[in-house]
């Protein structure tokens, strides 16, 4: 099903505000005489980097991810308690989505918004690596089954939609710049690779271009679901066990 024009057109608008603050990890030790006095923010980062309390945000890029995702899932739940009509809860750390969206402003029912994060490659052009979009092999395999870490079925949601955030690494504390947060419906960005040799996940494609413009490569809605529902994807043990013990729930 499409998302909402209301779901999508308020996250645009939203984003588009979001700025990454997070200037460095702070330690509690320093050089300096106490106590100490800011003018204002900026005066104030510069005196704790000066007096050696800050270090670098992690260089690696799965911990910086979650530093981002951390951030932007921070921003949207704050936000949605400032909108009227909507309502928003935080998902868990491995499950899907990161955030539940709901509310009258939002046409009704329960909208699925989830965060990825992915640093731009040497030119600029592609992500470094393929973004992932779904876990293939469970909560996406069978969206009538509620799976551990989700809120309901795959299936009961109205809307399925990502946020993208793209940056470029550097080597000041803060690591990142030139933010770009991108919103789309996942099978708009989609491509037909596996976004991980070893795991069974869907990849988005990796031109940054086509991911701006929701240009993946499948024309349409059911041809993504068709072509990934029909994917030959894994199933380990443990994904059996549980597969297995929610079926024997259903009846």
């Amino acid at each position: 099903m499409p998302a909402s024009p209301a779901v999508l057109d308020w996250l645009r608008t939203t984003c588009a505000e979001y700025k990454f603050d997070i200037a460095a990890i702070y330690r509690r030790e320093g050089r300096h005489a106490w106590p100490l006095r800011a003018s204002d923010a900026d005066d104030l980062a510069a005196q704790l980097a000066a007096g050696g309390h800050f270090l670098p945000l992690p260089k690696e890029p799965a911990a910086l991810a979650n530093v981002l995702e951390v951030s932007l899932v921070d921003f949207i739940l704050e936000s949605a308690t400032r909108a009227a009509g909507i309502e928003a809860r935080r998902g868990t750390e491995r499950g899907y989505p990161d955030v539940e969206l709901s509310g009258p402003a939002l046409g009704g029912g329960y909208h699925a918004v989830d965060v990825k994060v992915a640093r731009r490659a040497a030119g600029g052009r592609r992500t470094q690596s393929r973004i992932t979009l779904y876990t293939g092999n469970t909560y996406f395999r069978y969206p009538k089954l509620r799976w551990p870490g989700t809120f309901r079925p795959f299936g009961d949601y109205a809307s399925h939609i990502d946020l993208l955030g793209i940056y470029t690494l550097t080597d000041t504390t803060e690591r990142v710049a030139d933010l770009e947060v991108i919103v789309q419906e996942p099978w708009t960005i989609a491509s037909r690779q596996r976004s991980s040799t070893t795991r069974e996940y869907i990849g988005a494609v990796q031109s940054i271009a086509d991911l701006r413009a929701g240009r993946g490569e499948f024309d349409a809605e059911s041809e993504f679901y068709v072509f990934w529902r029909r994917f030959p994807f894994r199933v380990g043990r443990a994904v059996q066990q549980v597969l297995d013990r929610l079926l024997a729930e259903q009846g």
